[in-house]
């Protein structure tokens, strides 16, 4: 789809965030440190801690109300950041999208494939953009990792291994699938991003375990399987007290021709018949930024030159289908196809 675009290049973007709990913190600090955009309000329906919030960001005198269309008419801005708790992106997404306003939200999309698919709808029908934040896609290591796969051929099988043993308290703590709903999209949406494809069916077994401080099924196994024959395995836990992995996982990919490592964090290693090969910068682009701020550069990229991101809500909408499927799978204690998932949303 297309949207308007910000032609001048040098026009700073003025932004309204949404949210201003731990992870809008995280998003002050990168729109302080962005000179390409402005932050000109901050809503939370916690008006004494968003006001907190701005100032230890440095952002004393930024307004703060309830809701977007309070900020609207007095400070005329180009974008919203959604930064709310995963059960408010569809409502706050809505609204911005009805006054005119591009999104940038964190992920998910929403709380459901069918609601997720609305909001591409009114993406469509308000002719403005919607891009879902998946920032563990931006990694200079993670793209050096990617461009090592093309060299494998076609994978036989993709491995991601998680183990964490985070204490959030708040909302992820009391949640039916922690780890399945809160956490697996990032390695689900990577899983597409490296392979370039859709996968077709999967099989998912969520538990958790005695020692466990969540509520809900804080660990997992799951295995999807796609088109070109390809599995992708992921095996996870947040109540994994040592030895833990980096936020970003453990990967593996084998074909007939070798095998691709990646630990998260550092450049890959790649073997071919036996011989390690020497990346050196391969994929490793200086210029990208990392996490949120890369999501944040691709956003504003798309606002002024109407390229499609990756995270435009079209393209997120199978990463969620993923997730979903995974929890049905589990629940029912057997394969579920992709197409079922889809269909039940209505499409």
């Amino acid at each position: 789809m297309r949207w308007t675009t910000i032609d001048d290049p040098n026009r700073v973007i003025r932004i309204i965030q949404v949210g201003a709990g731990g992870m809008g913190k995280a998003w002050l600090r990168a729109l302080r440190d962005a000179p390409e955009v402005e932050l000109i309000g901050l809503v939370d329906l916690d008006l004494a801690g968003a006001k907190a919030a701005a100032r230890e960001a440095g952002f004393s005198n930024v307004p703060c109300a309830r809701s977007i269309t309070e900020l609207f008419v007095s400070t005329a801005p180009d974008a919203v950041l959604n930064v709310t708790v995963p059960a408010a992106h569809y409502s706050v997404d809505r609204e911005a999208m009805l006054l005119g306003l591009p999104v940038l939200s964190e992920k998910p999309a929403a709380p459901t494939v069918a609601e997720a698919f609305s909001l591409a709808a009114i993406s469509e029908a308000t002719g403005q953009l919607l891009m879902i934040s998946q920032s563990r896609r931006y990694y200079r290591t993670l793209a050096a990792y990617k461009a090592a796969l093309t060299r494998l051929g076609h994978i036989g099988i993709l491995t991601h291994q998680f183990f964490r043993a985070p204490h959030f308290g708040g909302f992820r703590e009391e949640m039916a699938s922690p780890l399945l709903v809160d956490m697996s999209i990032h390695a689900f949406d990577v899983a597409r991003y490296l392979l370039d494809e859709d996968p077709i069916s999967v099989y998912a077994d969520s538990f958790n375990p005695s020692w466990s401080w969540f509520s809900g099924d804080a660990a997992a196994a799951v295995i999807f399987e796609f088109a070109s024959g390809t599995r992708f395995v992921y095996q996870g836990s947040w109540v994994s007290r040592s030895l833990e992995t980096s936020w970003n996982g453990e990967w593996r990919a084998s074909s007939e021709q070798g095998t691709a490592l990646w630990d998260g964090e550092n450049m890959p290693s790649l073997s071919i018949a036996a011989e390690v090969v020497d990346l050196g910068e391969t994929g490793d682009d200086r210029e990208l930024r990392e996490e949120i701020a890369g999501s944040l550069s691709e956003f504003v990229g798309a606002l002024r030159s109407g390229v499609e991101p990756s995270g435009e809500i079209h393209r997120n909408i199978p990463s969620l289908a993923m997730v979903e499927a995974a929890v049905l799978s589990a629940s029912r204690g057997e394969r579920v196809a992709m197409a079922e998932v889809l269909d039940a949303a209505g499409q």
